[in-house]
């Protein structure tokens, strides 16, 4: 799906005139910044804001109401309320469940264009990305769990004995939801899709640096028909998404983010046994071999890392290559970086925009420095990229080793480590050597050695001659320490259902 989005972007200037592409709202207006109980918006309990900012400038957009944990106890127990025997949403028919959802995937193409450039404001992706990408993947993965809504079925068993025995597929329960910065609309429907379909009910912490499109996601809901509780929208910073994962009436927990974060998380829920799902960091190896042709695999490498600087849990940040084709790999990589298009992100041509805040933009300025330090050889970039806002350059290293920082820590930004290699056997083990394993690609055109390669990365993905290739039918999440089950497709229901085993006794049964 990414990938697909990026043929497309990576020619924007050609596919994308100014009469053909959609011309974004460089000054969105922001209709919502409150908290979303129970189909309502409301203030804080303790009165308390936080600041969401352009990172393009460095300038405030709005004031955000701050949830607290006495708003997350509101909305649990109007999530939990919203679940009762007997309550709107529980006596719905599943294929009505699927018809709301459809109908919210509706209203968001209905509003494509607002979304995409209050998500380019607010989140400093390009608008083209988040136009042909974001929302547009968004409105795909609503659509495709409604398709879900009723049949999500048990099955009847033909256990031994004078005995009737089928299974149930049931809700879990009310469900708390932390979705990251970096992919705001799309993580939310990730979440929000398999979760409604089979029926449960939603408390989302958005995250604090990009609240205002789930905010207004929340609203739609509302306007598709999603009964009072059944969706429930709470900005705010990390004491917030603490207090739901604490909460006793919160049963299960779904987190996308920082490994750090989810550890705790995971010793959080643990106290309850809440269910957990958590789709946590990367440091992945693209394997790169001699075998290729080398200009489009210079170009994937680069749409691997670079895309939505560089701030991809998949990124495809340690680009190992073979000896044999080494040296031009690193200058035509160079050359690229060298291109991309760094800007103003409603502007159609803009390849890169800013990082998400201050704080990440020094981390990733710390770690190309170290890179420096420690002996990687800089060919692009390296620096700050403007007067103002978080804009960094796009950066190449070559002669990396794997101790060094840049190697092994998740630097979340538009660093492209290039790493050399001589065998098959010692890039698996190089390859694998991390605590990581969310995604992997293999490069080559010998399919003895592709067959081989899937077989030995550990990596919840291998994508093969191509990269960020995503698709809602097909699941998504981590080996090791990159997270615990998984999104997208029907693997996805299992995270949101119940297994109910029911056996009646009968007076006669017959084959």
């Amino acid at each position: 799906m990414l990938r697909n989005i990026s043929k497309l972007l990576q020619t924007q200037t050609v596919k994308f005139s100014s009469a053909t592409a959609p011309a974004p709202n460089t000054n969105p207006e922001v209709f919502y910044t409150g908290l979303f109980i129970n189909n309502e918006w409301v203030k804080s309990s303790d009165g308390k804001t936080f600041k969401t900012e352009n990172p393009s400038t460095g300038e405030v957009i709005a004031e955000v109401q701050q949830a607290g944990k006495a708003d997350v106890d509101k909305a649990v127990q109007a999530a939990k309320d919203a679940f009762k025997l007997g309550s709107p949403w529980r006596t719905m028919d599943a294929s009505q469940r699927g018809v709301i959802i459809n109908r919210l995937a509706d209203l968001i193409e209905r509003d494509r264009n607002y979304l995409s450039s209050l998500e380019t404001l607010d989140n400093g992706k390009p608008f083209m990305a988040a136009y042909y990408g974001d929302v547009a993947a968004m409105i795909k993965n609503l659509r495709y769990y409604a398709g879900w809504a009723d049949k999500n079925h048990g099955r009847v068993l033909p256990t031994d004995g004078k005995y009737l025995a089928y299974t149930r597929h049931e809700p879990v329960g009310v469900c708390g939801q932390i979705i990251p910065w970096n992919f705001p609309l799309l993580m939310a429907s990730w979440k929000l899709g398999p979760a409604l379909a089979t029926g449960n009910t939603v408390v989302m912490k958005p995250a604090e640096q990009t609240p205002l499109t789930a905010l207004y996601v929340a609203q739609l809901c509302k306007e598709a028909g999603f009964p009072p509780g059944v969706v429930n929208m709470l900005p705010g910073h990390g004491d917030a998404g603490a207090a739901l994962v604490d909460h006793p009436h919160v049963d299960k927990i779904a987190f996308t983010g920082s490994t750090e974060v989810g550890k705790l998380i995971q010793r959080g829920a643990a106290g309850s046994l809440k269910r957990i799902t958590l789709e946590l960091g990367g440091k992945s190896p693209n394997i790169i071999f001699g075998d290729v042709d080398l200009e489009k695999a210079v170009e994937a490498a680069h749409f691997a890392l670079f895309y939505n600087m560089g701030q991809c849990c998949t990124a495809g940040s340690r680009t190992f290559v073979e000896a044999s084709i080494y040296d031009k790999f690193v200058e035509l990589s160079a050359e690229r970086a060298k291109a991309r298009v760094v800007g103003d992100p409603f502007r159609l041509d803009v390849e890169q925009g800013p990082q998400i805040d201050a704080e990440q933009h020094a981390k990733i300025l710390s770690l190309i420095e170290s890179g420096k330090q420690q002996g990687a050889k800089l060919v692009a970039g390296g620096s700050s990229a403007g007067d103002r806002g978080y804009f960094v350059q796009p950066t190449v290293f070559s002669d990396v080793k794997d101790d060094m920082d840049i190697a092994k820590t998740e630097i979340f930004g538009p660093v492209q480590q290039i790493i050399k290699f001589s065998s098959i056997e010692e890039v698996v083990e190089r390859a694998n050597n991390t605590e990581y394993g969310l995604a992997a690609a293999i490069f080559s055109n010998d399919l003895d050695r592709v067959n081989y390669m899937v077989q030995a990365i550990r990596a919840g993905t291998v994508w093969v001659n191509d990269y960020h290739v995503f698709g809602n039918q097909v699941p998504f999440g981590g080996f090791k320490q990159s997270g615990i089950g998984r999104e997208n497709g029907p693997y996805s229901l299992n995270n949101y259902t119940e297994v109910k085993a029911i056996v009646i006794k009968l007076t006669d049964k017959f084959s």
